[in-house]
């Protein structure tokens, strides 16, 4: 009966996709003209009003949102779960993404499944160099640190893991 039920849940979105790529691809070569789809009195036409183009939607973006909107309902929840705990860590603790990872799967830690947590640190979207100076900046202020003990320490396999490139960045842009 689960797997009558998975396929059945499977046909449905891919049915759901296919449907969405039809319409993409349907409204694509629509090329009617404003005076086509909304027909005007002459004064509205002579009016600079008229003339003026407005911002509306167009028709391309709905799909896509509606597509993205299918694609996130097909994503695990332990792997949301993941990519939330990862966004904390960035924002509360500026971590960098190898230190976030080793924490999500770390049995000491979140615990979770290592694809969860690989899943997590490819969606997060974070700036990785920001959160090393953010983390030079508490070390330099509550440690007393030299600029070489500060950058050993955020690139350190033990200790912060950002790369090379962000403590260096971090280094360069300490008050």
């Amino acid at each position: 009966m689960k797997k009558v039920f998975k396929f059945g849940c499977l046909g449905i979105v891919g049915l759901f996709v296919l449907l969405i790529i039809i319409g993409i691809f349907a409204s694509g070569d629509d090329t009617t003209t404003d005076t086509e789809t909304n027909p005007v009195t002459e004064e509205a036409e002579v009016s600079e009003e008229a003339t003026e183009p407005t911002e509306e939607p167009t028709v391309e973006e709905e799909p896509a949102e509606e597509e993205s909107a299918a694609v996130e309902e097909n994503v695990p929840r332990e792997y949301k779960s993941a990519l939330t705990k990862a966004e904390q860590y960035a924002k509360t603790m500026h971590m960098s993404k190898a230190g976030i990872y080793d924490q999500l799967v770390s049995e000491y830690g979140e615990n979770f499944p290592e694809d969860a947590a690989q899943y997590a640190i490819d969606n997060i979207d974070f700036d990785w160099k920001e959160n090393a100076l953010k983390k030079a900046e508490n070390y330099a202020e509550t440690m007393s640190m030299s600029d070489a003990a500060i950058y050993d320490q955020l690139i350190s396999e033990h200790g912060e893991k950002f790369t090379p490139e962000e403590a260096q960045y971090a280094i360069d842009n300490l008050e």
